[in-house]
């Protein structure tokens, strides 16, 4: 179940209650992964959008705004942040999910993944 904590601006969910949400929202959701290249090629959840966090705020405008948007890294810092940046930038707070356990969950959970530069 998504929780929020006082004060935040987006939900918080671990990686296989993320991967469910997202199927089952289909179109409706976007997975956003602020991690470095390095990190991406490395192995991430398959049909993400790929965004470092260091270039987020310049590249807002590939966010679609219609879409419940989880967004993850490595450990949930990064993605935090990105949640942060988006509600920042006019995001509802409704649709900004943070996948708090990361990537390494993602896969070690066997949710859909990807490997290299394919998406």
């Amino acid at each position: 179940m998504p929780r929020q904590d006082p004060g935040e601006p987006f939900y918080r969910v671990d990686s296989n209650e993320a991967a469910r949400l997202v199927e089952q929202a289909g179109d409706t959701a976007s997975i956003v992964d602020v991690r470095r290249d390095d990190e991406w090629v490395s192995g991430h959840a398959s049909g993400a959008l790929h965004i470092p966090i260091d270039d987020l705020l310049g590249r807002m405008d590939e966010l679609p705004t219609d879409k419940k948007l989880f967004f993850i890294c490595a450990a949930g810092v990064r993605s935090g942040l990105a949640c942060e940046m988006a509600a920042s930038m006019g995001y509802s707070s409704e649709n900004l999910f943070n996948i708090e356990d990361g990537t390494p969950a993602w896969i070690e959970g066997n949710n859909p993944t990807s490997y290299g530069d394919e998406p």
